[in-house]
């Protein structure tokens, strides 16, 4: 899964997905997770999360796989 902010494609993956959920859990603020990101400003990350679906921030990095390979293999019956 990929997500374009501005002019960069951040691609949705184990390390990033358990950045975001660290961002939900606890008191990160915007400018730390743009930095932990390597977004360019707290804007960024403010479009990233806006565009990022709800439910992927609930999946464990460690099932990261398998539950994307699930979310394709329904879009595509």
């Amino acid at each position: 899964m990929k997500i374009v902010v501005g002019d960069k494609e951040i691609e949705i993956n184990e390390e990033t997905l358990a950045v975001l959920r660290r961002y939900k859990r606890t008191e990160m603020t915007l400018e730390q997770l743009a930095s932990a990101l390597g977004l360019a400003s707290w804007e960024e990350a403010y479009e990233l999360l806006k565009k990022v679906p709800l439910w992927v921030l609930d999946v464990d990095p460690s099932m990261w796989k398998v539950a994307i390979k699930k979310t394709v293999q329904k879009e595509s019956s």
